[in-house]
C-alpha cells in the first residue's frame, strides 16, 4: 500500500509540475499586448530573426509624412511558421507585407502577429498558441 501510495505520488508531483511550468509559460501575450488594441500596418521586411522562443519580424512603415518607423513583430516559433508556410526565403528583407496583429501594452512601436499577407495574396498565421493571444480563428467558425 505504502509502495502504491508513493508512485501516485511521484506521478502526482510530476505531472503538476509539468502543468505549472507550461502555464507559466503561457501568459506572455496578456503582459506585453493589448488584445483590445488591433493595429494594420503595410510595410517592408527589414530583418527576421528565427530565433526560440519566439521569431521576431522587423518591419519598416511609411508615416504620412514620408519618415519611416520600424515595428517589431512578434510571432510563433520557428518550427511553427515552418509547419506553416514560411520558409526562410518568403521573409526576406525588402519583401512588402501587411501584418495584422495588437499592440503591446506600453504603446511602441511593437506588436503580437496575427496574420501577414505576402505579396503574392498568401495570408499566414503568425502567431502562436496557447499564449493568451486572440484566437486564430473566431470560436464557433471552424
Amino acid at each position: 500500500m505504502g509502495t502504491k501510495l508513493a508512485i501516485v505520488g511521484c506521478i502526482t508531483g510530476l505531472a503538476m509540475s509539468g502543468w505549472v511550468s507550461s502555464a507559466s509559460a503561457h501568459h506572455a501575450f496578456a503582459a506585453e499586448f493589448d488584445a483590445n488594441k488591433p493595429v494594420t500596418f503595410k510595410g517592408t521586411i527589414t530583418k527576421m530573426e528565427w530565433v526560440n522562443p519566439h521569431t521576431w519580424l522587423h518591419v519598416d512603415v511609411k508615416n504620412p509624412d514620408g519618415t519611416a518607423v520600424n515595428w517589431a513583430v512578434e510571432a510563433g516559433t520557428p518550427n511553427v511558421l515552418f509547419r506553416r508556410g514560411f520558409t526562410k526565403d518568403s521573409l526576406l528583407p525588402g519583401t512588402e507585407i501587411v501584418v495584422d496583429g495588437y499592440q503591446s501594452k506600453d504603446g511602441s512601436h511593437r506588436a503580437n502577429g496575427r496574420d501577414l499577407t505576402l505579396p503574392d495574396g498568401r495570408k499566414l498565421f503568425l502567431g502562436s498558441s496557447g499564449t493568451g493571444a486572440p484566437y486564430e480563428l473566431t470560436p464557433g467558425t471552424q
